[in-house]
């Protein structure tokens, strides 16, 4: 009769082919490891020069631009009339999130100041001196853009139930 060869594992065998996967193992999770830090410096870049294109098209098409309303509805009502006149400038100082807006009709100038999320998503104005008058209660808020394609930007408040509109030509 024939002898079949069979493998005698002994224990120490066993520590052996158990030694073996685990640096398989460890190897393989070091390799991945590797992979998804090369794929997050990829994204964390990617986010760094989308950031950037964000600031340069808020810069090149909004910032120190002359804006007038071209529509503006409070409750379903058209208060276009009121913003008659007057031209808007956002401006940045120290960064691109948040500068001085400028509203002026007739040679009276009311300032303020400007500020938006890192995504431009938001815009926060808020015009103040020398007095408010009644239309900047309607402009003094947060907006959220519906529409951000030069030379229109379309707002509408982010925390109101209210059907409120604002959509700003720039000149």
């Amino acid at each position: 009769m024939s002898q079949k060869n069979m493998t005698i594992f002994t224990f120490h065998k066993l520590k052996q082919r158990i030694a073996i996967a685990f640096k398989r193992s460890l190897l393989a999770v070091i390799v991945c490891s590797i992979l998804f830090s090369i794929n997050s410096c990829k994204k964390l870049a990617l986010a760094v020069a989308s950031q950037s294109t964000l600031e340069k098209y808020f810069a090149d098409n909004v910032l120190n631009r002359t804006f007038v309303v071209d529509f503006a509805s409070d409750n379903s009502t058209d208060i276009t009339n009121q913003y008659t006149g007057y031209d808007f400038i956002l401006t940045n100082t120290t960064s691109y999130y948040n500068g001085n807006m400028t509203g002026t009709k007739n040679g009276v100038t009311y300032s303020g100041t400007w500020s938006s999320n890192s995504d431009y998503s938001i815009l926060i104005v808020n015009l103040t001196s020398p007095t408010i008058p009644t239309e900047f209660i309607f402009l003094n808020r947060e907006w959220k853009f519906t529409k951000k394609d030069p030379p229109v930007l379309k707002l509408t408040p982010i925390v109101s139930t209210d059907p409120k509109v604002l959509y700003m030509r720039r000149l």
